[in-house]
């Protein structure tokens, strides 16, 4: 069976439920068939894993204080609405 060919729009719309693996098989295909001909879709696909692994990577790190600080008003606004 040949892959669906896809527009880049489609594989951007699904490329997180793709590097999350909740695509079935076929449709994991139809994404890397297309990853394997399309460089700016590659080139994303990509980015996207890397900045993964780097945020996985400082997960274990504490916030800056600022940071921390900002993210609480940031909620506390929520907690208000």
């Amino acid at each position: 069976m040949n892959p669906r060919e896809l527009s880049c729009e489609e594989v951007i719309a699904r490329l997180f439920d793709y590097l999350d693996r909740e695509l079935d098989d076929r449709q994991a295909a139809e994404i890397e068939h297309h990853l394997s001909r399309c460089r700016d879709c590659f080139s994303r696909s990509e980015f996207e894993k890397r900045l993964r692994a780097r945020l996985a990577d400082s997960a274990g790190q504490p916030a800056p204080p600022r940071l921390q600080r900002r993210i609480r008003r940031l909620l506390d606004g929520f907690d208000e609405a």
